[in-house]
């Protein structure tokens, strides 16, 4: 253990913990990097719901800003648009003709993170850990994934030349690419697709003329109902999980443990106060991204004042009009091309963690839970239910999430 322990320490010699350094320059320049990163996922989920860019923008550099503060600084992490809330944001805008009443279900999950952050505290997070084993986790994930395979076929079907370009550039990009760009293969897929489309002509910039360089973004104040609230707030139970797996994977990049130091309830009461915060002026629910910690594993800066500049980045780049209509003009070929290896990844991933964790499904118990999981969150599942006068129901992914824990903690083992 003792030569595993130096080669470790080896290993990670060369790795840059106090960018400074490094000087401004090139300071600046990793921060833009992580944000070009970000860029395209982040972007991608109000293109999809409807929300402002320029306000997503705007409370993904707030939110991560706000993260830092609560986490004292020790976490490498940006938070951009959780693609978990895609669906039922949709359908809480279909139902109720105002996608303000979603931006109030995802308020109410950026509380859920609150409360799960004190239960953490008060019982230890090894306690908690136990309500959400994979075989409830990975079947909750696929079926986020799957959920959203209607929204990425509708997209790529308005025009299949230019979706597959998008989806092949994505595609070639992840297998083959080196280096940095192998690790933002999702902005490369937008720039090469808008390309394509551009040249085909297939790109309206009616709406980006007479837009300003620099004004204010678009505000929308989030409204509450019961509907809106149950549909969307319920799925931060499948989120939080993504956020304990995301933490883990950061420290396990920067060889440190932050689920004791800063403590995971400091990063999930982060997580849920941007969340939260950003909702309720019209962005998306935020999360801890992936992709940037695929840059901290490749270029070995693991300094968090770099995400804290992409962080102000983001914030400048909110304030421009004219790059929200330009992002608008993207078609929805592109999106959807995109979205075909996104959502589908989502799905797979829940598969990997169930592989990953060995779950054994010669166990009946875990072959009941995983099946009620899935056909529940993907059949259109609704539970009515009523609260004196008010009526509403849990359906979809919520209802399969509630109902997967449930019978987890009951069924024996």
């Amino acid at each position: 253990m003792e030569s595993v322990g130096k080669a470790k320490v080896v290993q990670n010699q060369d790795a840059i913990r106090n960018v400074k350094e490094l000087g401004t320059g090139k300071m600046m320049v990793l921060g833009i990097q992580h944000v070009f990163t970000m860029f395209g996922s982040t972007v991608l989920v109000p293109l999809l719901t409807g929300l402002d860019v320029s306000v997503t923008l705007l409370m993904a550099g707030i939110g991560t800003l706000l993260f830092h503060l609560i986490t004292k600084g020790k976490v490498p992490a940006f938070l951009g648009s959780s693609f978990a809330f895609i669906a039922p944001i949709l359908a809480v805008t279909e139902s109720t003709g105002n996608i303000a009443y979603a931006q109030g279900g995802l308020v109410v999950a950026g509380g859920v993170y609150l409360i799960v952050s004190l239960l953490v505290y008060i019982f230890g997070v090894e306690k908690v850990s136990k309500v959400f084993p994979p075989i409830v986790t990975g079947p909750i994930i696929i079926v986020i994934g799957l959920k959203l395979a209607p929204t990425a076929i509708g997209h790529a079907s308005s025009n299949w030349m230019v979706a597959i370009v998008a989806f092949l550039i994505v595609t070639i990009v992840s297998i083959y690419g080196k280096g940095f760009f192998k690790v933002i293969p999702v902005l490369i897929g937008l720039l090469g697709g808008y390309l394509f489309a551009l040249a085909t002509g297939n790109i309206d910039f009616s709406n980006v003329a007479g837009t300003s360089a620099i004004g204010m973004p678009n505000f929308t104040i989030a409204k509450f109902s019961v509907t809106g609230v149950m549909m969307v707030a319920p799925v931060a139970l499948a989120t939080v999980i993504e956020h304990f797996g995301d933490v883990m994977a950061i420290g396990a990049t920067v060889d440190r443990d932050f689920m004791s130091e800063p403590g995971v309830h400091r990063t999930l009461l982060g997580d849920g106060i941007a969340t939260s915060l950003s909702a309720m002026f019209g962005g998306p629910a935020n999360t801890t991204y992936s992709e940037n910690t695929g840059v901290l594993a490749l270029t070995r800066v693991w300094d968090p004042l770099i995400m804290r500049i992409a962080a102000c980045v983001a914030i400048l780049l909110g304030f421009s009009p004219m790059l929200g209509a330009v992002i608008r003009t993207i078609p929805n070929a592109v999106i959807g091309g995109i979205s075909i290896i996104i959502f589908g990844m989502i799905a797979s991933i829940g598969a990997r963690t169930l592989v990953e964790s060995q779950v054994d499904f010669t166990k009946q118990r875990n072959l009941i839970i995983a099946a009620v999981i899935l056909i529940l969150g993907l059949g259109g599942a609704s539970l009515p239910l009523s609260i004196g006068a008010i009526n509403f129901s849990i359906g979809g992914m919520a209802l399969a999430a509630i109902v997967g824990i449930i019978l987890n903690l009951i069924i024996p083992e």
